[in-house]
């Protein structure tokens, strides 16, 4: 260390590297300053810097806390170039790759660009406050909470990211607890929850019977849907390589499954028979394949079906919970079994029975209980209620 007078000093490092260092005391202990190295900061420039230093203890301010405050202010100025949409774009690339699906993809850019952008999307991320928040979600709070929930997250999730990233400073306006919980009401209390439309199950064997007499792909997709109660995602998404004939057997992989766990589905006859009655494909193919090729059916398919068939009342989602109304009020399977079936989230006890198998077993002779339903009982007083399966 080479003193120059005034608390700076040259410091030379065992490997020759020099650079300019200003100590001063503060509150009775030592502080080391760094200027930077010589080969940037010349002798006039550090002493100049010093000189400013000293200026700043002479009315009691800590110079290392002074720069940090600078530099703090310049990051957020840089944030005012930096916009909403910006950051928003910067975050979804930034976390694109760990999205289970790519509609989750869709999704994001559909709702900021339909409710966030129009009202905040052009100012500084920094600028973004309570107000302008509410202003974006309040329009759809009361028709659409699911999708004014969802924005609202989403808001939240990226003005995190731009503090993360030093863009912004203070509190989360989108956070819901402690904060939104005050001005808006809960999406419970704001209406009933909506259901898909659903077919009641005793006109489903009829049903089923007009389907089988449709052509195409989309109606072989619904029909195996209906058969394995499974979401439509799961259904067009099927390869070839989930598929065991000979165990009669699906196995849906956790990146699939909307729990992110591997499902375990039993093929019953009747879901056996459309599998087979289609051309068999490469493993790594698509059991319901699309117009084009290594390309699956479109998501819209079995919908645009049901328009076809003067069915405009159904979803395709629907058709799981006909399932579960005729399996609660038909059949006396358990609960846990009827909600295995439909891939939901039941207690670590049944998990752990589903592991060894015993609900699984149980599932299968439900499924097929099922397909024997949708074969056709003619009406629904002649439906008996099963009563061996515990």
């Amino acid at each position: 260390m080479y003193a120059d007078g005034g608390g700076l000093y040259l410091h030379v490092s065992a490997n020759g590297a020099k650079s300019w260092i200003y100590r001063f005391m503060l509150d009775k202990r030592p502080r080391e300053m760094g200027l930077g190295g010589t080969n940037t900061i010349s002798l006039a420039e550090a002493r100049d810097m010093a000189l400013e230093c000293r200026k700043l203890r002479r009315d009691g301010i800590d110079p290392i806390e002074a720069r940090k405050v600078r530099r703090q202010r310049a990051q957020l100025d840089d944030a005012k170039s930096t916009t909403f949409r910006e950051c928003a774009e910067r975050y979804v690339a930034a976390h694109k790759a760990g999205w289970r699906s790519p509609k989750s993809l869709a999704a994001w850019e559909g709702t900021l660009s339909s409710f966030v952008y129009p009202v905040f999307g052009k100012l500084p991320v920094q600028a973004i406050d309570t107000a302008l928040v509410t202003k974006a979600i309040e329009p759809i709070w009361a028709t659409k909470p699911e999708t004014a929930g969802r924005v609202r997250g989403r808001i939240e999730s990226i003005l995190d990211y731009a503090a993360v990233r030093g863009w912004r400073e203070g509190e989360n306006p989108a956070r819901w607890r402690g904060h939104l919980e005050k001005l808006l009401p809960k999406k419970t209390k704001v209406r009933a929850v909506e259901h898909h439309p659903a077919l009641p199950f005793a006109e489903l064997p009829t049903f089923m019977e007009t389907l089988r007499q449709e052509n195409g792909t989309a109606a072989r997709a619904l029909e195996f849907a209906i058969a394995t109660a499974a979401r439509t995602g799961e259904v067009i998404g099927a390869h070839w390589g989930e598929i065991d004939v000979a165990d009669r057997l699906w196995t849906i992989p956790g990146a699939r499954m909307k729990g992110g766990r591997e499902h375990r589905v039993p093929l019953s006859d009747a879901a056996l028979a459309v599998i087979e009655a289609l051309p068999q494909g490469e493993r790594d193919d698509y059991v319901f394949s699309g117009g084009k090729a290594n390309r699956p059916l479109s998501n819209m398919a079995m919908l645009a079906l049901l328009k076809r068939m003067q069915r405009t009342d159904l979803t395709v989602h629907g058709f799981r919970s006909t399932f579960r109304d005729w399996a609660a009020e038909r059949t006396s399977f358990q609960n846990e079994v009827i909600e295995m079936a439909l891939a939901h989230a039941v207690g670590d006890k049944v998990e752990a029975a589903y592991r060894r198998g015993d609900l699984f077993d149980k599932r299968r002779r439900l499924m097929e209980a099922w397909a024997a339903y949708c074969e056709g009982a003619p009406t629904e007083g002649a439906v008996v209620p099963i009563r061996s399966h515990g």
